[in-house]
């Protein structure tokens, strides 16, 4: 009867949203928050899987980890499920204290057995998310070892490494690595031993303001409020987050009132918003970096002259000017913008005669033919028709390929692609953060399958860079940990990067005027549990 009820329920939503959006000029229910953003990259919602951003971005709203991240200081972890912690004198572990009566969604009580699971559940399954953890020394075979329930509210982690206790606590602060999972009732749907995968990937077993009531892939997707949620409750009962990949959609939508928030809007419909009294446009610095990727499994961009002079042909201004802003800010380095003390600029400008004469030396006088893969949704789609026109200046013939998530960061995972035009980032705001995902790559084999990595996706290692980030993460002297940053960055760009950063991601959504307590998270996490109508 339950399911039947959700089930009902949902599908009313949906009716109810179709013919508020049949209507020439409409205003969404005072109790449901309609939002417009692209689920092209949301291939899961089970917390092991992938880590886009839109994925998280609902995620945040499922489950809680033991701690967060502040949405304004995004270097402060904050308590969540954990109302305290502590860190050992040795720097070797720390002891998490569970807040009191916490519950899942389904009523089922959260235990420390809980959460030391779901982290065991990551490195079982050895999806995506495992590799945050993996990093930190952590796998399926010390997992027990590792993470150990003291007692039922009391769980505590080893840190296994000479490092940064705070690097732990970021990497449990992630929603999907670090979300908790309801033991019972995950695997009261596991089939053939997938831990419940299957059913998780449409649906959810969480302790986060809301549930996921429905899915329907590349449509919408539907949250519930939880009533067994521990914080204040939500004021919205229901959150429909719509698949509406066309920015001049969104646009025309929230113009009208038939959407609350607009998550995926071009730099035309956010300028065109601005002077739009019943809609609010904000923009706030994001976590990531828009790149350029090139593979070095491909035997001409293995070539360093081949990508040097594609780093050559590109006008770092021009893109940051005409197609990133609302986007993103200028930004070339792969250490984001506040995070090093001692920021590094590579001395990279377009100079088309200096990649004509590099592609000649490298044995292509006439050019090569390439293929740049991309999101078919701004402004992955306006960087990659930049890119091949600037491209083509060299001689440097690029076919784009669009398409959704998979299309894109599939063949990126199996290493098999030339170009593409992608976005770094995650959830962690620290320097190691970058560099890790970016450049580090300590198995450089294909069977190692490190798909959380974008310098293995790439092919790219680097045994001097590697040690160097090991060397950082460790250092435990602020300034002298700030100068091994400074150096890597320099010797990240000299070794011609697989990967060029063009922009400091920067976050814009619009909204109704009437939204109040709307905040954007810099790791992706918004929470819509503060979220309000004044009417």
């Amino acid at each position: 009867m339950k399911r039947r009820s959700l089930f009902l329920g949902a599908t009313c939503a949906i009716i109810a949203f179709t013919s508020m959006h049949g209507a020439a000029s409409a205003e969404t229910p005072a109790n449901q928050l309609v939002i417009g953003f692209s689920m092209s990259n949301v291939l899961t919602l089970d917390p092991a899987g992938s880590s886009s951003k839109e994925r998280v971005q609902i995620l945040a709203n499922l489950y809680d980890g033991l701690v967060g991240i502040d949405p304004v200081q995004r270097s402060k972890v904050i308590p969540a499920l954990a109302e305290s912690w502590e860190v050992a004198a040795d720097r070797r572990s720390i002891r998490f204290r569970l807040r009191p009566d916490l519950r899942f969604a389904s009523g089922n009580p959260v235990t420390a057995d809980d959460v030391v699971w779901s982290l065991e559940r990551v490195l079982k399954l050895n999806q995506a998310q495992a590799t945050n953890l993996r990093l930190r020394g952590y796998t399926a075979e010390n997992a027990a070892q590792s993470f150990r329930a003291v007692d039922e509210k009391t769980v505590e982690i080893a840190i296994l490494q000479p490092i940064d206790p705070q690097i732990i606590l970021m990497t449990l602060a992630m929603a999907g690595t670090g979300s908790v999972l309801d033991k019972k009732e995950v695997l009261g749907h596991e089939k053939a031993g997938d831990l419940g995968a299957a059913w998780l990937t449409t649906n959810s077993a969480g302790t986060g303001a809301f549930t996921m009531q429905s899915l329907r892939p590349n449509e919408m997707a539907i949250l519930a409020r939880n009533d067994n949620y521990w914080g204040p409750a939500p004021a919205m009962t229901r959150v429909l987050m719509r698949h509406i990949p066309e920015a001049q959609s969104q646009r025309l939508l929230i113009e009208k009132g038939d959407l609350d928030i607009a998550y995926s809007l071009g730099a035309a419909d956010l300028k065109s918003l601005e002077s739009n009294k019943d809609v609010k446009v904000t923009t706030a610095t994001g976590n990531g970096l828009y790149y350029l990727a090139m593979s070095l499994k491909n035997e001409n961009l293995a070539k360093a002259k081949v990508r040097e002079a594609i780093l050559k042909l590109i006008d770092y201004d021009g893109l940051n000017r005409t197609v990133m802003p609302y986007y993103g800010v200028r930004h070339l380095s792969p250490i984001q913008v506040g995070l090093a003390q001692e920021p590094y600029e590579p001395e990279i400008k377009m100079d088309v005669a200096a990649a004509k004469g590099l592609l000649a030396e490298a044995g292509y006088p006439d050019g090569l033919d390439l293929t740049i893969r991309t999101l078919s949704e701004p402004p992955f789609d306006n960087l990659a028709v930049a890119l091949q026109s600037m491209l083509a200046q060299g001689g440097i013939r690029a076919k784009i390929l669009t398409g959704s998530g998979e299309q894109v960061y599939g063949p990126m995972r199996e290493r098999n692609f030339e170009l593409i035009v992608g976005r770094s980032g995650g959830q962690i705001s620290h320097p190691d953060g970058d560099m890790r995902s970016l450049a580090y790559n300590p198995d450089n084999r294909d069977e190692a399958k490190l798909t959380g990595l974008q310098g293995w996706r790439v092919s790219f290692k680097d045994d001097k860079l590697n040690q160097k980030i090991e060397a950082a993460l460790q250092e435990p002297d602020p300034a002298a940990q700030a100068k091994l940053y400074h150096e890597i960055e320099q010797l990240y760009a000299e070794g011609i990067p697989a990967i060029q950063p063009i922009s400091q991601v920067t976050d814009s959504v619009a909204q109704r005027a009437d939204i109040e307590g709307f905040q954007i998270s810099p790791v992706w996490q918004t929470k819509l549990e503060t979220v309000r109508k004044n009417r």
